[in-house]
Parts: structure tokens; C-alpha cells; sequence
């Protein structure tokens, strides 16, 4: 079987950083494959090696059927990229960005004009197509962006953490954006730090935890193991969080995490949750909160490694730095 996207033991070092330590993945055509991790986890870096911008320590990886580094040239006719920062030019309209980007792709003028134009109608950029980008909002800017990596018309697309930053209007926007492009048949890479848009969009779901693949499979899969849903319970009186945590986690055959008062815990039945207000009432407890959510990504994380996303966030500065060095020397 030919995958659109198929790595095996990708490995990555910077010097002495180790950016992937073997991942491996599958996306069929015309499917969306999320990457689900913190900053500093490898997604950008293993994004970058299937974009053909940089070469793999170790391992080896196929886009479209086509070896990521012996047959690059090949690969890039069939992808595009949006990285996690705008990469228009600001000086330029939204007009002037496609029809360079369609000229430098080997359009005729008359082609990337034509080109340009449907796909600012497309992403709703009609009425800001002769404004300089710099007057974009934030949404729009990214809009143009993902215009911007269709002009080539590719059958694969790279989206790296497309999303961060934006309102949540600008996100759902985005989110049918990708959603359309898959009806028409394109496959899409999806990194992203938000279980949220992973559980929207996601067919498939692989997460990454200090360059390692820790977890494979759809965003109820993921949650599940994690119990699917959150309690967190905060009383009135901070003292008296050590008694819900104890009838909180009796009830829930689990340790419940105490932070600021707020106790939370991964549940497998949401009934447990009328029986904890029965239990606190009768031991007098006054709760000032009580709420029932879905998992976060933090708490999928923590669920299979034992430590918070946040951890490694300080690791992600000095990835990024060697990483943005060896793609700038590619």
C-alpha cells in the first residue's frame, strides 16, 4: 500500500540536542494526520524533514511515493507548507504575494492572476486583496498564508501549528478551510499543541513528547486513556481541599492533582460526579466550584509521561534556534 506521508525511525540531532529519537507515522490520501505535542517536542523538526528542508540524522521518510532525500525535487512539486509564522511579505497587497508566489511556481502572469484571485475568494480575502499585508489582522494574515501554500495546487500540505495565536472566530475559520481541502481530496499534516483542534480535525493522531512517538490513534482513543473526562472541584474554604481530594479520588479509584485548591482528576463514568457532591455534603464541605470537561492536552500528557506540557516548554528556545540554523546552511 502507497501512504501519502510514511516515516520510519526518524531521527534528528543538533549537536548534542536530539530533536526526534525515531518516529514513525502513516497518513492515507486525503486525511488528516495530527501531531499532537508541546513546544520543543519535534513536531517542527519532523515536519521540516517530510518538507524536504532538512535531511533526517537517521531514519527515512516517503511523501507522494517519493524519498524525502533522494528524490526532493519530486517531493516538492506535490506539497505546500505553512509554517507557525506568517511568511507573506508585509510590504506586499494580498494580490502581489500569490501572483509572485504563482510567477516563482512557473505561472504565466495571466495563470497567477487568474490563481490568485479564486483562492482570495476562496479564503475570503476579496475586499483586502489590494491592501498591503502589514494591515491584516492576525486571522487574515494567516488566511493569506494558507492561500498563499495552495498556489502550487498541492496534493500534500504541511500545517504547522497554523492555528496559535488566533481568536477562536479566525481558528474555526481555518478549521473549515482544512476541512474543504480534504473533501477535495488533499492530504493534510496537522501539528498542534491543542487536543481541541486535533479532536476537530484530526482522523488520525500521533503524539510526541521529547522527539518520541508516546501515543497513536484517534482523539477518543487518546482521551480515553486519560478517562475521557475531567472533574475539578474547588471549595469555598481552601482548607478543606484535602478531604474533596480524598473523596474525589475514592470515588474515582485515582490521585487527584491539588493545585491552588483546585482538585482535578481524569474520570471513566461522569455519575461519579453527583456521588462526590453527596460525599462533600455530607462531610460538610461548601464547594465553590464544580465542573465536568474534556480532557486538555496537558492532561493526556501528563496521563502518559507523569509530567506537564509545560516542563519542556524551556527546551523548545534551543531547538528552534539550531534548528532554523541548519535550515538556513540546507
Amino acid at each position: 500500500m502507497t501512504y501519502a506521508i510514511q516515516a520510519e525511525g526518524l531521527v534528528k540531532r543538533f549537536g548534542e540536542t536530539r530533536a526526534l529519537a525515531g518516529v514513525s507515522l502513516t497518513a492515507d490520501a486525503g486525511t488528516v494526520m495530527g501531531v499532537l505535542g508541546p513546544n520543543g517536542a519535534g513536531k517542527t523538526t519532523m515536519t521540516r524533514i517530510l518538507a524536504t528542508l532538512i535531511e533526517p540524522t537517521e531514519g527515512t521518510a516517503r511523501v507522494g511515493g517519493f524519498d524525502v532525500c533522494k528524490q526532493a525535487h519530486q517531493v516538492r512539486q506535490l506539497i505546500g507548507l505553512t509554517g507557525q509564522y506568517a511568511g507573506v511579505d508585509e510590504m506586499l497587497t494580498g494580490t502581489e504575494n500569490l501572483v509572485l508566489i504563482g510567477r516563482l511556481l512557473g505561472l504565466s502572469r495571466r495563470s497567477a492572476k487568474a490563481r490568485a484571485k479564486d483562492l482570495l475568494e476562496r479564503f475570503q480575502l476579496t475586499e483586502a486583496a489590494e491592501r498591503a499585508a502589514k494591515t491584516y489582522s492576525g486571522g487574515m494574515r494567516r488566511r493569506l498564508d494558507l492561500a498563499a501554500s495552495l498556489v502550487g495546487d498541492p496534493k500534500i500540505l504541511f500545517l504547522d501549528e497554523p492555528t496559535t495565536g488566533l481568536d477562536p472566530r479566525s481558528r474555526n475559520g481555518l478549521w473549515d478551510i482544512v476541512r474543504g481541502l480534504t473533501r477535495d481530496g488533499v492530504t493534510v499534516l496537522l501539528t498542534t499543541q491543542y487536543l481541541e483542534e486535533a479532536d476537530q480535525l484530526a482522523d488520525d493522531i500521533i503524539v510526541i513528547d521529547r522527539g518520541q512517538a508516546i501515543a497513536h490513534g484517534t482523539s477518543d482513543q487518546l482521551k480515553a486513556q486519560v478517562g475521557g473526562q475531567v472533574l475539578e472541584v474547588a471549595p469555598i474554604h481552601e482548607a478543606d481541599a484535602d478531604t474533596i481530594a480524598r473523596v474525589v479520588g475514592d470515588l474515582a479509584d485515582a490521585v487527584p492533582e491539588v493545585r491552588g485548591g483546585l482538585v482535578s482528576t481524569p474520570i471513566p463514568d461522569p455519575a461519579i460526579m453527583p456521588a462526590v457532591v453527596r460525599r462533600l455534603d455530607e462531610a460538610g464541605v461548601v464547594v465553590g466550584e464544580l465542573s465536568l470537561r474534556k480532557s486538555s492536552l496537558d492532561e493526556v500528557f501528563f496521563a502518559l509521561t507523569g509530567h506537564h506540557t509545560d516542563d519542556i516548554d524551556a527546551e523548545a528556545g534551543e531547538l528552534a534556534q539550531a534548528a532554523d540554523k541548519e535550515g538556513a546552511s540546507a
